[in-house]
């Protein structure tokens, strides 16, 4: 074949239109996919994952994580790991351990939540502010979960299992009506809707943590199987940097991420542009105890769990516990720090 002067230019006309084509798809099979299953709706709770992926923090580290949502008719994360449909989940501390004794070999290597935003909400006729408040009370439950948290609660502050259960749904409403004389809640929700009808926090109402109460426990934990973590521990490593330069990010403009989650991550939803920006900022200084500037977000104290978290398991009745080395992985988010 002969190449006159036309064609040549021709060709290489053509092969520079097509070059930025080649290199976006180029790009885009370098990207190591990562599927994310979040334990509950697409809202500010997960500040950190709308923010790197609106940010590009993912795609910056090679990553193409999509993220699919959960919620009271969602099957649980930990299912959708073990049927391989996500390769990183998110649970809390109870039933990642009896998914574990379930025979799933499972390994924890993040923690957003350093202690549980799970706790109980009383009002100033009866405050409800230590574990002994609990001993005779009526507390207004939503589930099994709740009763086993106050239950456990009890035990570890050596008192008897003298309260009475009443359920409940998800608003403080009957609270309110005198209906008990404390609420299980989340200090990133019912506590919203009170401050909504007026009631001031430490004057009208009070919440205590399940932490503060002596139940300590890591929520948002982030996990996988052993295996992807033997696979893709680089992988894992450049997930929670980029989460981290995310929540850096939150926490500077905790508006930003609740109007992601109202108007894109979650717009199916509804959300509340205003209770969605209250929710963020109440669940920054879960993720950043005391706001301590030197406080590594995301990572997990081995102390902590040998300590306290196990002793609250056992107390919750789960008394034959794996070895802590074998569930957690705790230099992955270190490395992640010592990255940035």
């Amino acid at each position: 074949m002969t190449l006159t002067r036309r064609s040549l230019l021709q060709s290489i006309a053509a092969g520079a239109a097509a070059a930025p084509f080649l290199g976006k798809s180029v790009l885009a099979a370098a990207l190591k996919k990562v599927r994310v299953q979040i334990g509950w709706i697409a809202n500010a709770e997960y500040a950190g994952l709308w923010v790197g992926l609106e940010k590009n923090y993912f795609k910056d580290a090679g990553l193409d994580v999509s993220v699919t949502p959960g919620g009271p008719n969602a099957p649980d994360p930990l299912v959708v790991v073990a049927g391989g449909e996500a390769d990183i989940g998110y649970t809390s501390w109870l039933p990642f351990l009896d998914a574990v004794a379930k025979g799933n070999d499972y390994v924890l290597f993040a923690a957003g939540f350093q202690s549980s935003p799970l706790g109980i909400i009383s009002l100033a006729r009866k405050p409800i502010l230590t574990a002994k408040d609990l001993v005779g009370a009526r507390i207004l439950a939503q589930g099994p979960n709740e009763k086993t948290s106050i239950d456990a609660t009890l035990a570890l502050a050596g008192l008897p299992k003298d309260w009475t259960m009443v359920p409940t749904g998800f608003s403080p409403e009957p609270l309110v009506a005198g209906d008990g004389d404390g609420y299980t809640a989340f200090a990133t929700n019912q506590t919203i809707t009170l401050e909504k009808m007026g009631l001031v926090r430490d004057k009208d109402f009070f919440f205590r943590s399940f932490d503060e109460l002596g139940f300590k426990s890591y929520a948002e934990l982030a996990f996988c199987t052993r295996d992807y973590l033997a696979k893709n521990r680089q992988t894992l490593v450049d997930y929670v940097k980029a989460n981290i330069k995310a929540y850096r990010d939150n926490e500077k403009d905790p508006a930003y991420a609740a109007k992601l989650a109202v108007d894109k991550y979650g717009a199916d939803y509804g959300l509340d542009l205003e209770q969605q920006t209250r929710l963020n900022e109440l669940q920054i200084p879960i993720i950043r105890p005391n706001n301590d500037p030197s406080f590594k977000i995301l990572t997990m104290n081995k102390d902590e769990v040998t300590g306290p978290m196990y002793a609250a398991a056992k107390a919750s009745g789960r008394t034959n516990l794996p070895d802590v080395d074998k569930i957690f992985d705790f230099s992955i988010a270190e490395e992640a720090h010592a990255s940035l």
